[in-house]
């Protein structure tokens, strides 16, 4: 499908998504913006105005030095950016950004969230923990919950190594056959809990996003996922829209 957003907003799609990836570290310095644009394939004015988006989005600052990816940051990818970049590079995470898993484990889940595998009463299901960060900072506190029976296929979902965690989703899809076809976020603003503080080095109480996601296939959901992070750092995500009369 033809992408239907204007120009400038496709250069500073792909642009940010150069960020959120790492490919353009913070601190990095972009070429010019004759470079830029003749690298883009656009206009001097329509890649200023892509500049300027992403300038207002917090993902770049300017000087009379030039244009840079902004040193401490203020977007932390989206359910979907981290899913997307699984089906793309095979890892959850973007360059130079952390992982620590504190807790992986089968344990019997709340009832929202067998609600939401539809498992039997009594069931395990695997639930991981974990957080994120760029540099000295935290970017994320996640739980993820997969079916119990995962874990027969891919016994790393029960370890905390560090290791290749990170594409630990890709390696559950291959294992057990199946591919991510559809996804839904939800998010919202509220508190941190005295956990979640400690997680991401706020005061208890300070305010965050919280969201939560479902990747699922024909057969069924294959992760649900909780998250928060700090509300200094904003999460975004592009999408389309089918013909609405097919």
């Amino acid at each position: 499908m033809p992408d239907k957003q204007p120009p400038y907003m496709q250069v500073a799609d792909r642009i940010r998504r150069r960020i959120l990836d790492g490919s353009l570290a913070p601190g990095a310095r972009l070429p010019t913006v004759r470079e830029l644009a003749a690298a883009e394939g656009v206009a001097v004015a329509t890649l200023g105005r892509s500049l300027d988006q992403l300038q207002v989005e917090g993902f770049i600052t300017t000087s009379r030095r030039g244009t840079f990816v902004a040193d401490a940051p203020t977007a932390a990818a989206s359910a979907y950016d981290r899913t997307a970049r699984v089906l793309r590079s095979g890892s959850i995470l973007g360059e130079g950004e952390t992982m620590i898993v504190t807790s992986a484990e089968l344990v019997r889940p709340p009832t929202y969230v067998a609600d939401i595998f539809d498992t039997e009463p009594g069931s395990q299901v695997v639930r991981r923990e974990w957080h994120t960060g760029t540099g000295q900072q935290r970017t994320g506190l996640h739980v993820t919950w997969y079916p119990g029976y995962f874990a027969g296929a891919v016994p790393e979902l029960l370890s905390s190594s560090r290791g290749d965690a990170g594409q630990l989703l890709a390696r559950v899809l291959t294992k057990i056959g199946r591919r991510v076809e559809a996804g839904r976020d939800d998010m919202h603003g509220r508190d941190a809990d005295k956990r979640e503080a400690a997680a991401l080095g706020l005061r208890v109480g300070a305010p965050i996003l919280a969201g939560a996601h479902r990747l699922w296939d024909d057969e069924g959901i294959i992760e649900y996922g909780e998250w928060c992070l700090p509300s200094r750092l904003v999460i975004g995500y592009e999408y389309t829209f089918g013909d609405p009369t097919a």
